[in-house]
């Protein structure tokens, strides 16, 4: 049979033939490793770098304010969001449409997204394929310290597949 519902899996990754320890937990009282001056926080849960850069996985939390990125797109990467609790607006490149806890919004590569949040709401950030994102959070964290020059901030955002419209 072919269809969707019977594409062939990709190719092998792992060639062994017993298996082995290689998972690895990271547990819900694991302390956030970026705080953001707005109280908004982003936990690792699971980066590039540990998932062989198959995907990217992040918990999204604001501050009591709104905040958030405006529209924009990446060439190399999908993202993908699961509100966890609270009330997100995530763009959709129509327009901007209200999130809450259990909506799925899935951007492909060149998708026009944003999203903008507060009152403590959450969400997952899934980035596909698992790219470094964690020096975009921290360099963004840090900005109120070590605020860029423009053309600073125009290498930063193309080195980390991010094109504002």
């Amino acid at each position: 049979m072919t269809g969707p519902l019977h594409r062939p899996y990709p190719p092998d990754r792992y060639r062994g033939t017993t298996g082995e320890a290689s998972g690895w937990l990271r547990t819900d009282g694991a302390k956030p490793e970026i705080t953001y001056r707005n109280g908004g926080t982003c936990e690792y849960l699971a980066t590039g770098d540990r998932t062989g850069t198959t995907f990217g996985l992040y918990k999204w939390t604001f501050g009591p304010d709104a905040s958030g990125p405006d529209p924009h797109f990446h060439r190399a990467i999908t993202e993908s969001f699961y509100v966890l609790s609270g009330e997100v607006e995530l763009y959709d490149g129509t327009g901007w449409k209200s999130g809450t806890p259990g909506d799925f919004f899935f951007v492909p590569e060149g998708g026009l997204h944003g999203f903008k949040g507060g009152n403590h709401s959450s969400m997952l950030l899934l980035f596909t394929p698992g790219a470094p994102r964690e020096d975009y959070f921290e360099t963004l964290a840090g900005l109120a310290v070590n605020p860029m020059t423009e053309e600073e901030r125009v290498e930063f955002m193309l080195r980390h597949d991010t094109y504002w419209v």
